[in-house]
C-alpha cells in the first residue's frame, strides 16, 4: 500500500535513523517500514550496521536506489549538508522532522526544485492519513 498522501513516493531514506527506540529516529523509520510494507525504507547512520533488523547505510550515495523522499531527523546543520547530497542525487522530496528543519534547507531545497515538507510530522500524518500540522500533546487527553 502507498503513502495515500504521498502516492508517488516507493523509496525511503531516513537520515538519523536509531537505534534507540526512545528516539525518534527509531520511531519514524519504524512507523514507515512497518505502516508501509509496499514501501523501501532505508535507515541511513553511519554509526549502525542495523536498525531494528534492516541494513543500515551509512549516507544516501551509498543505497542501493535513488529514494524519492528523504527524511531528516538530524540536527538543522547536518539536514542542509544532506539537502546538498539529495540535489546531487535528484531526490524530489525531503520531509525535515520538527526540530531537523532550518530556513537554509528548506531555501536550498526549494531553489532546486526538491518540494519540501517542514513543520509537520511523519509519524503524526502517517496516523490521519494526511499532512497535518506538528503539535505537540502537553495533556494525556489531548
Amino acid at each position: 500500500m502507498p503513502i495515500s498522501f504521498l502516492p508517488e513516493v516507493r523509496v525511503i531514506a531516513v537520515v538519523g535513523a536509531s537505534r534507540n527506540p526512545e528516539k525518534w529516529g527509531y520511531k519514524v523509520f519504524i512507523t514507515l517500514r512497518d505502516k508501509y510494507p509496499d514501501i523501501r525504507v532505508y535507515p541511513i547512520n553511519p554509526r549502525a550496521e542495523k536498525i531494528a533488523g534492516s541494513k543500515a547505510y551509512p549516507s544516501l550515495r551509498e543505497l542501493p536506489e535513488k529514494p524519492d523522499m528523504v527524511v531528516t531527523v538530524v540536527p538543522p546543520e547536518i539536514t542542509e549538508r544532506i539537502v546538498e547530497e539529495a540535489k546531487k542525487l535528484g531526490v524530489k522530496i525531503i520531509w525535515m522532522q520538527p526540530g531537523s528543519e532550518s530556513e537554509k534547507a528548506i531555501e536550498e531545497a526549494e531553489k532546486a526544485g526538491i518540494k519540501v515538507y517542514h513543520h509537520t510530522c511523519i509519524v503524526q500524518s502517517s496516523e490521519a492519513s494526511k499532512i497535518v500540522p506538528f503539535r505537540i500533546s502537553l495533556t494525556k487527553n489531548d
